[in-house]
């Protein structure tokens, strides 16, 4: 390890053990991690998340309950020694309608009208795993409401994103030009990224993963 590594291990505040595993490549919950001055390594966590989505609306669940399913599954695809497991997973709600990622640039357009001047929820999951077993989980609930804008509006937003708009559930980023969506916002800004980051924390806080 280099003077440089040590130095950065240093001022990191979780404990040397156990290791933190997010089960997922999403970029931004790896960076509210890092952000946070947590170490987490990624893996990979793929699983049929739409297959899944339509298996629990069927049995009747829950949005949030649906989130906190992908969630675990995703947690359960990672198994390695002397670790903590995170799976994270969000499904939007408007007025008993689930959203999912916009497939194209028309989807995504068509999304944001149905959203125009409502409020939604980001049913924000997270799961804790360890040695195969769930300790931890805990579903976010923000609520945001767009504003009404205009159509002209809207199609400027979507050519300044670009395909970034694919890769949210909402076709927003809320860090970024998608600011300008909305009208009212209510909860943990982590949490409407994609990760309830302050009750995460003092879980992890609570068990020894993170200095108290």
């Amino acid at each position: 390890m280099s003077d440089s590594s040590l130095v950065l291990f240093a001022t990191l505040l979780q404990a040397e053990s156990p290791r933190i595993v997010l089960a997922s490549q999403s970029a931004t919950r790896r960076t509210l991690l890092e952000q946070a001055g947590i170490r987490a390594e990624t893996r990979p966590a793929r699983i049929d998340e739409g297959a899944v989505r339509e298996s629990a609306r069927a049995e009747g669940l829950s949005p949030g309950d649906c989130a906190l399913l992908l969630a675990e599954l995703k947690a359960q695809r990672i198994r390695e020694p002397d670790c903590v497991v995170i799976g994270a997973d969000q499904i939007l709600e408007c007025d008993g309608v689930w959203f999912e990622k916009p497939a194209d640039r028309a989807a995504a357009r068509t999304q944001l009208l149905a959203l125009r001047g409502r409020a939604h929820v980001l049913h924000s999951a997270v799961v804790v795993m360890r040695d195969g077993q769930v300790i931890w989980r805990h579903v976010a609930r923000p609520e945001l409401t767009m504003r009404r804008f205009s159509e002209p509006f809207l199609d400027a937003y979507l050519d300044l994103e670009g395909d970034a708009v694919l890769s949210s559930v909402g076709a927003y980023r809320l860090e970024g030009p998608g600011i300008h969506l909305f009208e009212r916002v209510t909860g943990e800004h982590a949490a409407i990224l994609g990760l309830p980051l302050l009750p995460l924390l003092g879980f992890l806080r609570q068990h020894g993963v993170v200095l108290a």
